[in-house]
């Protein structure tokens, strides 16, 4: 980590909007970072793509309120 505050607080910036996607965004952040002497960090392998709760999870039944 780093003794910087204002650093600290745009990297853990930059880590929210890696996994949100929003790589313009970084792209801000990683100048703010070099701007203040610090390297960007690599950006982080893309997150497991979420599951839809559309449906119930297998093996489970829907409520009554629910069924057609």
């Amino acid at each position: 980590m780093t003794d910087d505050n204002m650093a600290a607080a745009l990297l853990r910036e930059r880590e929210g909007l890696v996994q949100r996607g929003l790589t313009d965004r970084v792209e801000q952040v990683d100048e703010q970072l070099r701007a203040r002497g610090h390297t960007p960090p690599a950006d982080q392998p893309e997150p497991a793509e979420t599951v839809s709760r559309a449906t119930p999870p297998k093996g489970r039944r829907a409520r009554n309120t629910e069924k057609t």
